[in-house]
């Protein structure tokens, strides 16, 4: 009888001849499955994100004939978005998915605010320029008034050529967005963080703005981006509270965007289309187009300005700031020129 003895059933199985074979296959098998599930899970994430903003892209609210008619502005490589906020004191939301009354009714609603943001080609460089509401501009039909009047007299239309014809921009999409919209749309995003400069009270609205940085809900916001008294520079500062705020959220918003995380995509799509309002131009793909190259820009290729400003004068009882037009318009220039 051979003396060579079989290992018994129950032996461990380091002890069995032959063990590394199966463990290298079996270490090869999970590398496979690895390297495959990996653009399969990009590939779910790209889907989902086509899938959610087509899906929330079909329940964005488009204005019907927003653009006026006539000769405009040429177009240009990038794309420029003209953006509002309204002081509609509807108790109803007027912009957005949730929208219950009318977004514009003569006289009811003027722009509070107002931005040209330029995106340059890829979206890639992104600069801002805000508009102050007590410009006195050239108003097509109306003669001079403030130009935050163009929006009470024509809605949209009206408020897009004014802006056109003063700044030499041609608008390619416009968004708007009341006070309903715009505290819903922070808090949905989990509010955004802001840095004050310097304590301040603001008498109008009774309420104290501490030093330091803060993530505000929307009530907080509205309040700060709102804020023109106990200020230094007035509605100056009101302006850099604005571009504070649309810089902390654009960050909000670009951390809930990306390829591999549908679910943020959603969740950020969601807030967005409940509460805002843009052109019917404006496709689901631009949209798609829109969120997505949000994720490439970042602080060191944004820049802020504000319209150059001469003086401040009383006009017919009415406070209002006068603008170097020349000025402007090669700011604006400059901006279409950025790559």
């Amino acid at each position: 009888m051979s003396g060579h003895r079989q290992p018994p059933q129950w032996a461990p199985r380091h002890a069995l001849g032959g063990t590394a074979r199966p463990r290298r296959r079996l270490l090869r098998a999970v590398l496979v499955l690895a390297l495959l599930a990996v653009p399969v899970l990009l590939g779910l994430g790209a889907g989902g994100v086509w899938w959610a903003t087509n899906h929330y892209g079909d329940r964005v609210t488009r204005i019907p004939h927003a653009f006026p008619a006539g000769p405009r502005p040429r177009a240009t490589d990038g794309t420029t978005f003209l953006l509002a906020g309204v002081d509609s004191r509807s108790r109803e939301p007027t912009t957005g998915r949730d929208a219950t009354a009318r977004l514009w009714t003569y006289g009811a609603q003027r722009s509070d605010t107002l931005m040209l943001v330029r995106l340059g080609p890829g979206e890639r460089t992104a600069a801002t320029l805000s508009i102050p509401r007590d410009s006195w501009v050239p108003i097509p039909g109306h003669g001079s008034a403030k130009v935050n009047a163009a929006f009470s007299w024509g809605g949209p239309p009206l408020l897009i050529k004014t802006v056109e014809q003063l700044t030499g921009v041609r608008v390619d999409h416009f968004g708007v967005v009341d006070w309903h919209g715009f505290r819903s749309l922070t808090d949905a995003v989990g509010g955004v963080p802001v840095t004050v400069a310097r304590d301040s009270y603001d008498p109008e609205q009774h309420r104290h703005f501490m030093a330091g940085t803060h993530t505000m809900n929307g009530k907080e916001a509205l309040a700060y981006v709102r804020q023109r008294h106990g200020l230094p520079g007035g509605e100056l500062d009101r302006i850099k509270h604005q571009q504070q705020f649309l810089r902390g959220l654009v960050g909000r918003v670009r951390g809930g965007v990306g390829i591999t995380d549908p679910f943020g995509t959603t969740r950020t799509l969601d807030a967005i289309t409940r509460t805002v309002s843009v052109d019917d131009r404006m496709s689901n793909g631009d949209l798609r187009d829109l969120a997505l190259g949000l994720r490439h820009l970042d602080a060191a290729h944004t820049s802020f300005s504000t319209a150059p400003i001469v003086h401040s004068q009383m006009i017919r009882g009415q406070y209002a700031l006068i603008l170097d037009k020349a000025e402007l318009r090669a700011q604006c220039r400059a901006m279409e020129e950025q790559p």
